[in-house]
């Protein structure tokens, strides 16, 4: 790698991924910075959620590298258990959560905090959860309390908590996949917020969607991918919403295509 790869949370180099014949992803190069929130832009089939299930270990690619904050990650070794070791956590845009476990339960599960003999450490779990929820994502409303169902939140609340949990337990890097999916507007601007504390508490985020209202309002950069290949990484200073989407529409009606005609 020629840069500083101690500036980067993530770097995927020359990534393919094929099943069988099906090419999926094409000499992928993608590179997050430390403290940075990438908008990844692509229409359904785009090759956004392979490159998520790469990053998170569920499957490896055909062929490429993957460093994360400068470490080459071994993929014969690589795992979802591994993703999380390396400081990954992923936000998806529902089934983040336990709806039938209270909010306190769902900080910990998989990772509880044990007393001697294996039990529960109850109260030392509350106490962390209360933390997160008033000083990581600041819930400051008497009605949501760490004892509170997680069926009684509402979309907006769930996703920021879910964002809580991710960036108590040490994340470098967080994914978040279409987050606003089926939100009210309301809903939208609460879930923008939770991500603007991502990169105020100086971690790095992948803000994934097909919605570029909201990643335009989010993201420092933006990464389009199309038909499995990275079309444009383009900084926001660079360039107006407008022009973003009259871009993407390109791609959307072929006229790539026909350019290279």
């Amino acid at each position: 790698m020629a840069e500083d790869s101690n500036s980067y949370a993530l770097q995927m180099v020359n990534i393919d991924k094929y099943f069988g014949a099906v090419c999926a992803l094409k000499n992928v190069s993608f590179d997050v910075g430390s403290n940075e929130i990438v908008g990844l832009i692509g229409d359904n089939g785009a090759g956004k959620s392979t490159i998520v299930k790469i990053l998170t270990g569920v499957f490896p690619p055909t062929s490429g590298e993957l460093y994360i904050t400068g470490r080459k990650v071994d993929f014969r070794k690589y795992s979802v258990q591994k993703a999380h070791e390396y400081g990954i956590e992923t936000v998806y845009q529902d089934k983040s959560l336990g709806e039938k476990q209270v909010l306190w339960r769902n900080f910990f599960i998989g990772r509880e905090i044990t007393l001697p003999f294996g039990f529960i450490n109850v109260k030392k779990e509350k106490e962390i959860a209360n933390e997160i929820m008033i000083n990581t994502i600041g819930f400051r409303g008497k009605g949501i309390t760490v004892d509170s169902m997680v069926s009684l939140l509402s979309g907006g609340e769930r996703q920021g908590v879910a964002i809580g949990r991710a960036m108590h337990f040490e994340a470098d890097l967080i994914l978040l996949d279409e987050p606003t999916v089926a939100l009210s507007l309301k809903e939208v601007h609460k879930v923008l917020n939770f991500v603007y504390k991502i990169k105020d508490g100086g971690k790095a985020c992948i803000y994934i969607s097909h919605n570029i209202h909201d990643v335009y309002e989010i993201a420092d950069r933006f990464v389009i991918i199309d038909r499995g290949e990275i079309v444009a990484s383009i900084l926001k200073k660079d360039i107006s919403l407008k022009d973003l989407d009259s871009f993407l529409l390109e791609y959307a009606h072929g006229m790539k295509d026909k350019a290279e005609e």
